[in-house]
């Protein structure tokens, strides 16, 4: 190899070596981990529009790049039309129908929670819009307030139907419908009166689009709401829904005057209406205890577990009383106190 050539290598390993360095210096790509969720920032036609043309173009428009597959199963039109398309451009969709809107007609195009963006963000509430292709946008409004119990408000639909009229969640034929935000809060608006209505609460926790009863929460409202000329809003609504499943939340301490210094604190949990469902919990170092409970009625018992091996001794070992306590679902029971004291035998 002549100097020259052995020079040429030399330098051009000199620069492999430097750019590698580089490279090593670099700051890690990629940034921070995208973590907020996706908004709805526009949309075609406008919440509350009149005169829509039957041929109107429909589209929504997010605050980033949505997936694609979610947001489209998240998106329908009420009354039920067939979606023929949907077309991306960025971060709009449109939605091409399979056959022309209705004259007269009030219509809400529905996001629901199910949306999702690229990085696997869920919209935080969903969103309903009413327009109508009626030359004026109908007065009657409805608006309140979920107490939700056992769940998240946010993302719940509200079904109205004619006074006497069940829901069927697969045929989705009710008359409108409203999603509640974040705070639960919910308008539903365009309502023809006068009318007499029935409100009901949809809360699709599995989050397929129909009414499950061993998954989802489906409640309806006390009284028939009624819209007339005179009084075409109503505000003020609340609508409670539990959560018949979720468990409920059982707080307080152990109160240990024995003056024993030996073993842990334990809280034993036992269900009334199955003896062989048994949740033990060690009490913290402030002898305090936080349980999750299924709803139903459960014997409570704390004990002080001097050889530490799970188990009352009940010849040796101080325990409480029994508290006998009925939980509700979604409940929280706070200021339970369980007393240890010297007792002989029990459960």
């Amino acid at each position: 190899m002549t100097p020259r050539a052995r020079a040429g290598r030399t330098a051009a390993l000199l620069a492999l070596l430097l750019a590698a360095s580089c490279a090593r210096r670099a700051p890690p790509s990629g940034g921070p981990p995208d973590l907020i969720p996706p908004k709805l920032v526009g949309v075609v036609p406008d919440s509350g529009a009149s005169h829509v043309p039957l041929e109107s173009p429909l589209s929504l428009t997010f605050s980033e790049g949505m997936e694609p597959r979610s947001t489209e199963d998240a998106v329908s039109l009420a009354p039920r039309v067939p979606i023929k398309q949907r077309r991306w451009k960025g971060r709009t969709l449109s939605l091409v129908l399979g056959e022309s809107l209705k004259a007269r007609q009030t219509y809400t195009l529905i996001v629901g929670t199910g949306a999702r963006d690229r990085h696997g963000n869920a919209m935080e509430t969903g969103a309903a819009i009413p327009f109508s292709t009626a030359d004026s946008f109908p007065p009657g409004r409805l608006e309140g307030d979920i107490q939700a119990v056992g769940f998240t408000s946010a993302g719940t639909y509200l079904w109205v139907y004619e006074a006497g009229r069940q829901p069927d969640s697969t045929a989705r034929d009710f008359d409108a419908i409203g999603v509640a935000d974040v705070a639960g809060h919910f308008r539903i608006s365009g309502l023809e009166v006068p009318r007499k209505l029935r409100l009901w609460g949809f809360a699709d926790l599995n989050r397929n689009h129909s009414f499950e009863p061993q998954a989802d929460v489906l409640a309806p409202a006390d009284t028939t709401i009624t819209l007339d000329a005179a009084t075409p809003s109503v505000s003020g609504l609340v609508l409670r829904m539990v959560n018949p499943r979720a468990p409920g939340r059982v707080r307080g301490a152990v109160i240990d005057s024995t003056g024993d210094t030996l073993g842990v604190i334990r809280v034993v949990a036992i269900s009334v209406a199955d003896t062989t469902v048994r949740i033990l919990q060690d009490a913290d170092d402030k002898a305090t205890f936080d349980l999750k409970l299924a709803a139903g009625e459960w014997l409570l018992r704390a004990f002080r577990d001097d050889d530490r091996n799970k188990a009352w001794r009940t010849d040796v070992e101080p325990a409480s009383p029994i508290e006998r306590l009925k939980v509700d679902p979604g409940a929280d029971l706070q200021g339970v106190r369980l007393r240890l004291v010297r007792l002989f035998g029990g459960p």
